[in-house]
């Protein structure tokens, strides 16, 4: 087939599909809802909906039915989702979060547009998913199970929308080396990526450098890579224009530089800029009733824009009725203080808590690090994220609600590197119980092992969506226990237990720590080693607990352990010990 005769059919495919999953002809808005009452109850599902279900073969265009082809669409859709609500129930999910739902760029050498982070337009839904009509069933259908909807979005960067004529003959034709894999030769053009040039990226004639290079918008219906909407987008100022990030510790290329791969950054100090992203996100929370925004490469934008969009959407929220709008974001780094400089006034609600993610459960539930690095970062974080809550946010300090997690599509699995089932339950049981709010990647309950992107982005359908599984049943009953004791959602934090020490010393990889409200208190105990058994007792004496001497304290999680007991002794002094990746919850 000829180059030609393949884009024809690629166009023509994609305007079927475009027209099969057309926005429905236009319905009223839907009623706004607060579907929360305090976000510490939740416990957030987060599922790339390409590879959660299909359950609507009428969008599949240019889907792959290879399995090991993760890097194109494979057929996951809002219907999918909706036909497996029963699933999410079952696993004890309360909110998910789902990719973005906004028209992407089709591909790009190859490699779909399916995870929903190359935005073509912001104010038209993703045709593989659904259409406008199907993401409001979704939200619907979710929030009458008592799942909240939370949606990615990208506020940094389009899609490969342009390329920098840097020769000025209107076309991207300019090519610095060649990648063969013995038949076909690739052409590399760094028109479409050139690397970052703090003047803006610079043309240049036989005569020499010739200013700013023109952008050369171009329309590829094919792969959808056209002009960008709302049209005010395809304004050529409303971009950095200075080209690929090169060396990321460069703050002003991590600020101003486009990502690889030709992604194209959002000039977001331009007042226009601003209020157009305010006003299209904005307009997705009047049209459908979600719940909730997880944020995209936050560091990637001056701290002031953050300022400016968090209260703006709030505003929104609130006038339409909605309370309790939850804005957290993604700031991918171990840098905690860097962190928490996104969750001072009026910024975001809370954040994906990356530190803790290298910290703890790299740190201590993988590699065995000391279980007092919690006292490290725990006081970091008090210090370095917000300690009030956002002004007509969700009523709760930053520091209060850290959204905690162990992996996610951008980072290698928990069991990819770590190849321990039982490590893996003693990293869940934490996630549970700990401060905060838990977010479980999708597979996890599966005993997923990919490593990164794009390993990591599995179909599920393999799965069989199976309930009866170990790391299932497991997750389900830790979600369960949450429900059912208040201070594992609400309660305060104390450490009780951390060990400086490794290997077979006394009291060493123990972690416990109490959660307790005016009524209950839950002590949380594990044992984060592989090889020793070990107690929270060393050679300075036991643990401390609140309770008083005489207090007898039942098991209630794991069910192997359900109904042993322990025994409060003098001055509060609890020892327990446990196997290894042992988990022990216990109760009053």
């Amino acid at each position: 087939m000829t180059v030609t005769s393949l884009a024809t059919c690629a166009l023509l495919a994609l305007t079927t599909l475009s027209s099969a999953c057309a926005p429905s002809p236009y319905i009223e808005n839907p009623d706004i809802t607060t579907e929360v009452d305090d976000w510490r109850d939740e416990v957030i599902y987060q599922v790339i909906v390409d590879r959660f279900a299909n359950g609507d073969v009428n969008n599949d265009f240019n889907v792959t039915h290879d399995p090991t082809n993760l890097n194109r669409y494979m057929g996951g859709d809002w219907q999918g989702l909706i036909d497996r609500v029963d699933y999410l129930q079952a696993l004890g999910v309360t909110a998910i979060w789902i990719s973005p739902v906004v028209m992407n760029v089709e591909e790009d050498a190859g490699i779909a547009g399916y995870h929903g982070y190359w935005t073509q337009s912001f104010n038209d839904v993703n045709p593989h998913f659904g259409d406008l009509a199907k993401l409001r069933e979704l939200v619907d259908v979710m929030h009458a199970h008592g799942i909240k909807v939370i949606v990615d979005i990208v506020t940094n960067h389009v899609g490969q929308l342009f390329y920098y004529d840097i020769n000025q003959n209107g076309q991207a034709d300019i090519t610095t080396w060649y990648a063969t894999d013995g038949s076909d030769t690739l052409d590399i053009v760094t028109e479409w990526d050139p690397g970052f040039d703090g003047r803006t990226i610079q043309s240049w004639t036989s005569l020499g450098y010739a200013g700013d290079a023109p952008l050369g918008w171009v329309d590829m219906p094919e792969l959808n890579r056209r002009p960008p909407s709302p049209p005010e987008f395809r304004s050529d100022d409303w971009y950095h224009k200075m080209g690929r990030v090169t060396d990321w510790s460069d703050l002003d290329q991590v600020v101003y530089g486009d990502f690889p791969g030709g992604l194209k950054d959002l000039a977001t100090e331009n007042p226009n800029v601003r209020a157009g992203l305010i006003r299209v996100f904005q307009d997705w929370i009047t049209k459908t009733n979600i719940d909730g925004y997880r944020i995209d490469t936050v560091k990637h934008i001056e701290h002031d824009f953050w300022s400016e969009f968090c209260p703006a959407i709030r505003d929104h929220a609130a006038v339409l009725g909605k309370e309790q709008f939850l804005m957290f974001g993604e700031v991918f780094d171990g840098d905690d203080t860097l962190l928490g400089s996104y969750t001072q006034d009026d910024m975001l609600d809370s954040l994906v808590y990356f530190s803790q993610k290298y910290w703890i459960y790299d740190g201590v539930f993988k590699r065995g690090d000391p279980t007092s690095k919690l006292d490290e970062l725990y006081g970091m974080r008090a210090v370095n994220w917000g300690a009030e809550p956002q002004p007509g946010g969700i009523g709760l300090a930053p520091r209060d609600i850290p959204i905690n997690f162990m992996d996610n599509h951008d980072v290698g699995r928990f069991l990819f590197d770590k190849d321990s089932e039982d490590a893996l339950a003693s990293a869940i049981a934490f996630l549970m119980t700990q401060e905060g709010v838990p977010l479980l990647y999708y597979g996890t309950e599966q005993g997923f092992a990919g490593g990164n992107d794009p390993a990591n982005r599995e179909p599920l359908w393999p799965s069989g969506y199976d309930t009866d599984g170990d790391l299932f049943v497991w997750t389900a009953g830790l979600t369960a226990l949450r429900a059912a004791h208040e201070p594992l959602r609400r309660g305060d934090f104390t450490l009780t237990w951390t060990s400086p020490d490794t290997g077979s010393a006394p009291g060493a990889h123990m972690l416990a720590f109490e959660r307790s409200t005016d009524t209950e208190t839950v002590l949380v105990v594990l044992n984060t080693s592989d090889e020793h058994t070990n107690s929270t007792a060393d050679a300075a004496g036991a643990m401390e607990t609140s309770f008083p001497s005489g207090t007898t304290l039942t098991v209630a999680f794991p069910p192997t352990l359900e109904g042993q007991t322990w025994t409060v002794g003098g001055d509060g002094a609890l020892e327990v010990s446990l196997p290894p990746r042992g988990v022990a919850v216990l109760v009053e």
